[in-house]
């Protein structure tokens, strides 16, 4: 999907693409031996940056990049569980400030422009964090950028009042205190507990750092970033934000005290469908396109457009399915095994990436992708298709099958598979779905929303059994374990709660080893296998149809764009 929603380990993304095929469920279709090897191989041989990398002095001064999201955003403050979206992300990049960056072997580094130096100390028998914040650093406003930014961030995400609606608040509740160090510009950061992953604070891994006057009350954090940027700190400042175009002008901020941004401009245009999107890039209207997914016309189409360049990489975002914890028939969870059971993840894993040249490899982890080096398949039986296992569970609960349809005391069994409109992959994902899970004696209703209502009114709120959209991860992958499936957190969108999944989770989160805290988190994703709280499908490509002529953009994996150095070389 092309809506993130960030945690430590990712952002939710709508599937914005047009799907390869149909098919039934029944066949088994499951890849031989041989196969997998294949897809192995060809992953191995996946880069894990391609960005057509360039030197700063040889990119031309000036010009316009124009970029197309597929989701317009209300809610521009990438804390906020409404403003958690890659579209989003992908605009706020350019404008906020990230306190630390990674490169594209996930390695982090302090961010000069905002952070002249950092260090991370256990010698107190607390972890401290000292961040000195670099002397020129001021909001666009003309406010300094100081230790209460910092601060103010921390209190409202820290799960403390929840007035707050942050998207996680992973890092932020083992906090114990931020503090002023030797000046307004030393920001001395105390965990109460330890937080391996705290790199990942304060830029896209969690949110970009924001104003304290927009933090400090729930109200501003509700209201101050809602349909307008008031403020930013960046290369670039918003010149417009048009509802009615749904377009997002930037231009150089002059008051920036960094390396010069190359670009004179950069526009965001919201254009729904990736088959509009490609079209555009192919009349030119834009300079760069992603390509998602199930789009095979969509990708070959881009390839056919005079100087275009397919970047492809590696990356850390996955496709998947959440089932509904709390909805009335799902709560059962030997209900939701026979669900788990019934689908067919190869057949959706094929049908999705069929002509995508992208191994066609379902995913077994919901922390690890099949690139890194914590991944383990721990999917098990239930990560197998077993339509006879599944009818047997589905007896033993007393869902019994009446024609076509299961019935337990009167009440059909059908489930509402809920998508956005205009993602014709989510509909063919429903349509395999249904397939497959009539033949067990599942009824299922796909239900499409409006994409802009799809998170806000539908997923935040619970209102689904099943849905499909995409996690967009970080370099920080165990942190997703406490965003995304921890009982209470903003991002449990399937409301699931466990205490034995609790419990492994914390562990993992806590563990400062990283070798043993990997151990601790494939230990989680066994449990939250069982839990069903999410069914992975596959590791999404992460490909970008560009001009051969745009420099140090394109498929980034893990790395954070210097959006200073993007341009163009002619």
């Amino acid at each position: 999907m092309k809506v993130r929603y960030r945690a430590a380990a990712g952002l939710a993304v709508l599937a914005m693409a047009v799907a390869a095929c149909g098919g039934g469920g029944s066949e088994s279709k499951q890849p031989s031996a041989q196969q997998s090897q294949q897809a192995q191989q060809k992953m191995a041989e996946t880069p894990a940056i391609s960005i057509n990398p360039v030197p700063y002095d040889q990119v031309k001064d000036g010009g316009t990049l124009t970029l197309a999201i597929g989701q317009w955003p209300s809610q521009w403050n990438g804390n906020h569980v409404d403003g958690n979206q890659a579209d989003t992300a992908d605009m706020l990049d350019w404008i906020m400030p990230q306190l630390m960056v990674a490169d594209e072997g996930a390695q982090w580094k302090a961010n000069p422009d905002y952070v002249t130096d950092v260090k991370m100390d256990m010698s107190s028998g607390k972890q401290t964090v000292t961040y000195t914040l670099n002397e020129k650093a001021t909001w666009s406003d003309g406010t300094p950028i100081t230790y209460k930014d910092l601060q103010a961030q921390w209190k409202a995400n820290s799960g403390k009042n929840d007035k707050y609606k942050p998207a996680s608040t992973d890092g932020w509740d083992k906090i114990e205190s931020i503090e002023k160090g030797d000046s307004d510009k030393v920001a001395v950061v105390t965990f109460a507990k330890p937080y391996p992953e705290w790199q990942g604070l304060y830029n896209r891994n969690s949110s970009w750092l924001y104003p304290a006057k927009s933090m400090e009350t729930p109200d501003a954090y509700e209201k101050d970033y809602l349909q307008k940027v008031p403020v930013t700190a960046g290369p670039f400042k918003v010149e417009s934000i048009d509802e009615g175009t749904k377009t997002l002008t930037l231009v150089r901020d002059d008051k920036w005290w960094g390396q010069k941004a190359k670009l004179d401009k950069v526009i965001f245009r919201a254009i729904e469908t990736p088959a509009a999107q490609v079209n555009a890039f192919a009349n030119g209207e834009l300079d760069a396109v992603s390509i998602p997914s199930g789009a095979p016309a969509e990708l070959k189409r881009a390839k056919e457009v005079p100087d275009a360049d397919i970047r492809k990489s590696l990356s850390p975002n996955w496709r998947h399915f959440t089932v509904n914890n709390q909805s009335e028939i799902l709560k059962d969870k030997n209900v939701r095994h026979a669900i788990a059971y019934g689908i067919n993840r190869d057949v959706i894993t094929q049908s999705d990436l069929k002509d995508m040249d992208w191994p066609l490899q379902t995913l077994g982890n919901h922390v690890f992708m099949n690139n890194h080096k914590g991944y383990v398949d721990n999917s098990g039986d239930l990560g197998k298709y077993n339509p006879e296992k599944a009818k047997q569970l589905l007896d033993a609960a007393g869902w019994k099958l009446d024609g076509d349809v299961r019935k337990k005391d009167g009440k059909e069994l059908a489930l509402d598979f809920v998508i956005p409109t205009g993602t014709p992959v989510s509909q063919t994902e429903g349509e395999l779905t249904q397939a497959m899970l009539k033949e067990i004696g599942v009824k299922i209703n796909i239900r499409p929303v409006p994409l802009d209502k799809f998170f806000t009114d539908y997923i935040i709120k619970g209102d689904f059994d099943l849905v499909p959209f995409s996690w967009i991860g970080s370099p920080l992958p165990i942190g997703s374990l406490k965003q995304i499936y921890f009982t209470g957190s903003e991002s449990n969108f399937p409301k699931a709660s466990d205490p034995a999944v609790d419990a492994a989770i914390q562990a993992a989160v806590d563990e400062m080893d990283p070798a043993k805290a990997i151990d601790l988190a494939n230990a989680a994703d066994k449990l939250i296998w069982d839990m069903v709280h999410t069914i992975p499908l596959y590791q999404r490509p992460e490909i970008q149809a560009t001009k051969k002529t745009l420099a140090n953009y394109g498929a980034r994996g893990y790395k954070t764009y210097d959006v200073t150095a993007i341009g163009f070389t002619a």
